[in-house]
């Protein structure tokens, strides 16, 4: 490739409609991988293939048909129809090591970009999850204070209770016996 070639342009909400959550995982299918390289599906397995001890399970796994199934039923159109074989989904760590077995300018660049995006959304997800830490926090709080407030509560309707209906009080101190008087 020619100088300045590297400076492939593709918009990160691409990349980010490519990434899917498959067994708890955020994976990108070979098919779109292989889009994003400029390269077929074919080539793109093959050269996992001819690596494969480059790609452990947690890197690369097959979907099952079940997977499949759901993945195309969230879209109305498929770009997946006619497969032979169910697509290899490449976790985070896998797209890395792609760039490997590729050997071209473009893999180089792309799987730069597809990181920083899977970092981004990585980083979205992080805060997300500190949010929602604070706001169950937050909740547990309120939930503290309502019971504090009801116990409060209690006690003014007692205090009330006891000013509005008050018990006869016993006299403390000296009784005079009625034989002192004389």
């Amino acid at each position: 490739m020619a100088k300045g070639s590297n400076k492939i342009a593709i918009p990160e909400e691409i990349i980010t409609s490519k990434i899917y959550l498959i067994r708890d995982k955020k994976v990108m299918l070979d098919e779109d991988l292989a889009q994003l390289y400029n390269v077929s599906t074919g080539v793109l397995n093959q050269a996992v293939k001819r690596n494969k001890n480059r790609f452990p399970d947690d890197f690369m796994f097959q979907i099952t048909k079940e997977e499949f199934d759901i993945l195309i039923s969230q879209f109305v159109t498929s770009s997946w129809g006619g497969r032979r074989k169910l697509p290899n989904a490449f976790t985070e760590q896998g797209v890395a090591m792609l760039s490997g077995v590729l050997h071209s300018e473009r893999a180089i660049t792309v799987n730069i970009q597809i990181m920083r995006v899977f970092t981004k959304v990585r980083e979205i997800l992080t805060d997300n999850l500190s949010v929602r830490l604070e706001i169950e926090e937050i909740k547990k709080q309120l939930v503290n204070h309502d019971k504090n407030i009801e116990l409060v509560f209690s006690y003014l309707d007692e205090l009330i209770e006891k000013h509005d209906n008050p018990k006869p009080r016993k006299a403390i101190g000296f009784k005079p016996s009625h034989n002192d008087n004389q």
